[in-house]
């Protein structure tokens, strides 16, 4: 719930700690945000626009297609890094300052929470910090577990978060902003880092024209991040789906590609793939530690 996280709060205009006041949160200097009925509250500055967050259809396709647990591969393998990386949960609270009991799990570009969920299962002394920038993807992320609160936030301005509350970010598919990543971690502290590789739905991009991934994207994260964190170990991830046509067409509405991608030829493009199709799913799952 959305007061699990309040004590971690931090004002976007001023950085002063939040307090809720009936339905809105405040801070010192005055500035006040309402709590929507849906369960979040949105944090962003007054010149901020959610125009780069996902639609309500994206939010839905993307939805169905982790419910169906096409990707519970990945969610396992980052709750198991998310348990080594904060071992017992013994230091629970030592969020930098943060005056709750428990610590916080963020998740910069959450969606619809489904993997921080699946992270709190895990580590069941923990509350979860929704961020994203979509309304649409935070109304299920409200939802999606008792300890999770939801906050639309840009990734790439400051983060509505106390300097150093963090045990542990999260980051799956989403944008990723190194100087905040690291403010808002703690000392000690883990960045888990959920990235697509080169084979990742190869099949689909050959047949279907989608938007590849650069064989040099890992490299990238690593020179990016490198000023801010550094590289605690890398898993990879890669296994096959057998995806129907519909699940297809739905992995296609999930993504950035659904920016990219006509109607009417994808249509036709899926008439010539076999149903089920084969498909390679392919990610890194990488760990960061702030020194």
């Amino acid at each position: 719930m959305l007061q699990d996280i309040e004590p971690y709060l931090a004002c976007p205009h001023c950085a002063q700690d939040l307090t809720r006041h009936e339905r809105s949160l405040r801070c010192p200097a005055g500035h006040s945000f309402d709590l929507a009925k849906q369960g979040y509250v949105s944090l962003l500055a007054g010149d901020a626009h959610t125009g780069t967050g996902d639609t309500a259809e994206m939010v839905a396709a993307r939805a169905d297609f982790l419910a169906a647990g096409h990707y519970r591969p990945i969610a396992d393998a980052l709750a198991a890094a998310a348990a080594e990386a904060v071992g017992d949960g013994a230091d629970a609270g030592a969020g930098g300052g943060a005056d709750g009991p428990r610590g916080l799990v963020a998740d910069l570009g959450a969606g619809t929470g489904h993997y921080l969920a699946h992270v709190l299962d895990t580590l069941p002394g923990r509350v979860g910090a929704a961020l994203d920038i979509s309304k649409y993807a935070l109304r299920r992320a409200a939802k999606a577990h008792p300890r999770i609160g939801a906050v639309v936030c840009d990734a790439w301005r400051p983060l509505p978060l106390r300097d150093a509350c963090a045990d542990l970010v999260l980051n799956v598919f989403a944008p990723r902003n190194g100087p905040e990543i690291r403010r808002v971690l703690r000392p000690g502290g883990t960045l888990l880092l959920v990235s697509p590789t080169a084979r990742h739905l190869r099949e689909l991009v050959a047949a279907l024209g989608l938007l590849s991934v650069d064989e040099e994207k890992q490299r990238r994260i690593d020179e990016k991040l490198g000023p801010y964190l550094t590289p605690a170990g890398r898993q990879p991830v890669e296994f096959t789906l057998w995806l129907s046509a519909q699940d297809v067409r739905t992995v296609v509405g999930m993504g950035p590609s659904a920016w990219h991608t006509d109607p009417d030829r994808l249509a036709a493009a899926l008439e010539e793939l076999p149903d089920p199709v084969e498909v390679t799913a392919s990610v890194t799952v990488a760990a960061y530690r702030r020194p």
